[in-house]
């Protein structure tokens, strides 16, 4: 991964110094800031970090994609700053889930206690939605920025491609605008050629002896009975949680329900 480890990587405190230290990370599409709700709703428990992650919102962009380099580049990133002091709580929903398990194996002395939402250490492109990110990174690139004026045009012509307004809506918060233009934050082209490396997960002869909280989204077919056989091989102290109601989106489907387990499992 070519990129500058530090000054690539984008982030936003949420709460006071007083709160349990966490980083949440978000998945493929998102951005730190799809946290904030959940960050302010646990302020004053938790002191939340949201960081952009590679190649998403004002992160830098990368030459490729490694969850090894990726983790190691975020944990470079907290040794100077927000882990300074000592281990910190992480917060990772798919790609980032991914990446905060591998981050937590790689150096367990940055991580305290580990969430991880609605993924499992396995490859999981063929868990029944790669072909939906394959169709929405299309549906994105093909996108004609030149016929956008407005944010509402784009809304307009993704509408036959994306009809759920729920998805579009998400979507669209990475298309800024640079005085009169539109153009995507994120790495479409990347992400789209390395979506089933993202898809993948690493090996890793390592295991994390520490509290992780598993959720799951009971309508998501990412958490599935034959991953938890390698899940409590690499961790062997999680705690698996299903969300009711609940798909991939666990935080913005069922937020109270996502709050609560953090309240519970990170201030315990």
């Amino acid at each position: 991964m070519t990129t500058e480890p530090d000054r690539a990587i984008h982030d936003t405190e949420v709460g006071g110094p007083d709160g349990e230290r966490t980083v949440f990370l978000h998945g493929l599409f998102g951005q730190g800031k799809n946290f904030t709700q959940a960050a302010k709703a646990l302020t004053p428990e938790l002191h939340s970090l949201l960081v952009d992650l590679p190649n998403h919102g004002r992160s830098g962009w990368t030459d490729s994609v490694d969850y090894v380099d990726v983790a190691d580049a975020v944990a470079e990133h907290l040794r100077g700053g927000f882990a300074a002091d000592g281990p910190v709580n992480v917060v990772g929903h798919s790609m980032g889930g991914k990446i905060a398990m591998v981050l937590a194996l790689r150096h367990p002395d940055l991580v305290d206690r580990l969430v991880v939402v609605d993924i499992s250490p396995v490859d999981t492109a063929s868990g029944g939605g790669s072909g939906e990110f394959e169709h929405l990174l299309d549906s994105l690139a093909r996108l004609d920025l030149d016929a956008v004026v407005r944010r509402a045009d784009a809304d307009r012509l993704l509408a036959e491609d994306i009809p759920d307004e729920r998805v579009r809506g998400f979507l669209l918060q990475n298309l800024r605008s640079h005085g009169p233009d539109f153009r995507w934050q994120t790495n479409l082209s990347l992400l789209r050629a390395e979506l089933a490396t993202i898809g993948g997960f690493p090996e890793l002869d390592a295991t994390f002896d520490r509290p992780v909280l598993w959720l799951a989204g009971e309508r998501s077919p990412y958490v599935r009975p034959e991953h938890d056989d390698t899940m409590r091989r690499l961790f062997p102290r999680t705690r698996l949680v299903t969300i009711k109601g609940a798909g991939h989106w666990v935080h913005s489907e069922q937020p109270e329900a996502f709050v609560s387990a953090l309240r519970v499992f990170l201030t315990a």
